[in-house]
């Protein structure tokens, strides 16, 4: 009744394992990845409707309270439209809330006001006036 066959080593049989894990986790995506295009959209569509919501709103009640019908509605229409639109330039080219619409902008700090010598960064003949 003994089997003459050998048995497979626990190393293949671990490495088999792993394979098909690898395998099983490429097929298969996950959620959070599935709805992360539809929430970009979302969020692009919200920033613009956002925007001139709030455009119209300031210019119906200035119209209102000055009584210059249409003319503040047109122009914070205008300008409501205009910030969605830097609000999704921002979000798609991943700018954030940063100033200065650059990418990884940054603060100066002093060690870059210094100068690599030793000198004072506000000296320009090397001397030291202090």
């Amino acid at each position: 009744m003994k089997d003459d066959s050998p048995l497979p080593s626990l190393a293949k049989l671990d490495e088999k394992l792993r394979a098909a894990h690898a395998k099983r986790r490429k097929s298969k995506a996950r959620p959070e990845d599935q709805g992360q295009g539809l929430a970009f959209a979302l969020r692009i569509g919200v920033e613009i409707v956002a925007a001139l919501i709030v455009g119209v709103g300031m210019g119906v009640l200035l119209d209102w309270w000055l009584g210059t019908k249409p003319w503040f509605l047109l122009l914070f229409f205008v300008l409501g439209a205009a910030a969605g639109f830097m609000n999704v330039f921002r979000v798609v080219g991943g700018l954030g809330g940063q100033v200065g619409y650059r990418k990884n902008a940054k603060p100066e700090d002093e060690s870059s006001k210094q100068a690599g010598d030793g000198r004072d960064a506000g000296s320009t003949d090397g001397t030291d006036k202090g």
